[in-house]
Parts: C-alpha cells; structure tokens; sequence
C-alpha cells in the first residue's frame, strides 16, 4: 500500500491496518524461524507498508499536508 492510499484513509483504519500489518510481520517471523517462510521479501514489503503508515500518522499529529 502507498503513503497515498494510507492518506485517504481515516486515522482509525490506518491505526487497524498497522495492528494487521504488525499482527501478519509476527506471523511471518514466526514461519521464518520455522522454515514455514515461502516469500521472504513480504517481510520487508509488511515492514515498508507499516513505516508509511506510521508516517502518516505522524504528519496528521504534527499537522503537516502535502502541497
């Protein structure tokens, strides 16, 4: 998911979709560890997708917009 689709996006639902996204990294860390894992990239794509969450979040607390 893009810093885009996030931004259209509620403050709740973004706040949901990063409990999902950080619930599905643990699940995939647990696989790795296991030797269950079939796509190690998604762990990186799952640990993106939550920093932009988190940066929009942040932008919306410090009240920036993006021109």
């Amino acid at each position: 998911m893009k810093a885009n689709d996030f931004r259209n996006l509620t403050t709740a639902e973004i706040e949901q979709n990063v409990k999902t996204l950080k619930e599905e990294l643990f699940n995939l860390r647990f696989q790795l560890a296991t030797g269950q894992l079939e796509n190690p990239a998604r762990i990186r794509e799952v640990r993106k997708a939550i920093a932009r969450a988190k940066t929009v979040l942040h932008e919306r607390e410090l009240g920036i917009t993006n021109a």
